[in-house]
């Protein structure tokens, strides 16, 4: 095992992990822990390279921070990135290597599902660390984050829909869904069952074979994000939104589950002056990270993570709200909300 720390001017720590035996190679990147550990999932991705996924692994960081501190739960942000093909370079020794290596941290970070890894995945982690939640098993085991992750985007995008057209009902609005993984499909059927006509892309043959037994209509990948619609839904990975693809849209607003949907922060503000209402990334999918923070928390009461998707949704109406009031981006109100609260997470810390 060798850990190679690499400095950063906007994160707490950085590590480049590589354990030759099962050839495992991540980074986990610590972002902010200023309202507790860092709390976020881990990615199994084939990148083009360490620069990319060095940089996907900070993006998402600091995303996880905004999105716990937003969510109102004590922890900060983190995320892991593994650079290797999830279909065909997993296996359960690499697990057990990053499982160590998070361990090295002693609590600073506690990792758990994302994009390529299952909970069966994480109980291999689980063999060599305690820092780690969606499992499957135990007390407090919280599973599949993906069903709360797109609820909670189910109601915030009703939220937004009410704002956008009048209503909150979905029945005969046209939603364009990228990516149909667990959180996307789950998505779709949620949105199909309250009247909306979806229109979906994905690479996966079964995933897209699930979709149509729901009444989803498939086109090419290509296609998705210039489809004409009401609703463009992202639920695959990061940066789809750029100032090219801001002129194709053809929709009234932009919610989904996906992190990082914007490449640039400025896109928010593109957005903006074209009319398209853009609901912020880390506030809508928080669903997820509040799922896992009841099992890192070790909580029992089953309705607690209920209450606090609840309340977050609650939250995203108020945001919306107060963005359409002061006719600014919904982003822009939610990082200075972000920012407030950090900012009183370090004076409390530092008054004691």
């Amino acid at each position: 095992m060798h850990i190679e720390k690499i400095t950063t001017g906007t994160h707490e720590e950085v590590l480049f992990c590589t354990d030759e035996r099962s050839g495992l190679r991540a980074i986990i990147a610590v972002h902010d822990t200023t309202l507790g550990p860092a709390l976020g999932g881990c990615r199994y991705w084939r990148y083009d390279g360490v620069e990319d996924a060095l940089a996907d692994a900070m993006r998402l960081s600091a995303g996880m921070t905004a999105k716990a501190a937003l969510a109102g739960v004590p922890f900060g942000g983190g995320k892991a990135v593994i650079m290797a093909d999830p279909q065909h370079e997993k296996t359960p020794a690499m697990m057990r290597a990053f499982g160590r290596f998070i361990e090295t941290l002693n609590g600073r970070y506690i990792t758990g599902e994302d994009v390529g890894v299952s909970p069966a995945d994480m109980a291999h982690v689980a063999e060599e660390t305690t820092h780690v939640a969606g499992l499957t098993t135990g007390r407090f085991a919280s599973g599949d984050p993906s069903p709360i992750t797109a609820e909670g985007v189910f109601r915030c995008m009703k939220l937004a829909a009410a704002q956008v057209f009048g209503s909150d009902s979905l029945r005969g609005r046209i939603v364009a869904l990228q990516g149909l993984g667990h959180v996307g499909l789950s998505l779709a059927g949620k949105m199909r069952a309250d009247g909306a006509q979806v229109v979906a892309a994905d690479m996966n043959p079964k995933a897209v074979d699930a979709a149509r037994d729901l009444g989803v209509q498939i086109v090419a990948p290509d296609r998705i994000l210039t489809q004409e619609a009401d609703i463009l839904a992202p639920c695959a990975l990061g940066g789809v939104i750029d100032h090219d693809s801001i002129a194709g849209l053809r929709v009234r607003m932009i919610c989904g589950a996906a992190n990082n949907q914007l490449a640039t922060p400025d896109c928010a503000q593109e957005l903006h002056r074209r009319g398209i209402l853009y609901c912020p990334d880390y506030v809508v999918n928080a669903g997820g990270l509040i799922n896992i923070a009841r099992e890192a928390l070790q909580i029992g009461d089953a309705d607690w993570a209920s209450d606090k998707l609840e309340a977050a949704v609650a939250n995203f109406g108020e945001l919306i709200a107060w963005a359409a009031k002061d006719r600014r981006p919904p982003l822009e109100e939610a990082d200075a909300m972000v920012q407030k609260i950090l900012q009183d997470g370090w004076r409390q810390s530092h008054a004691m």
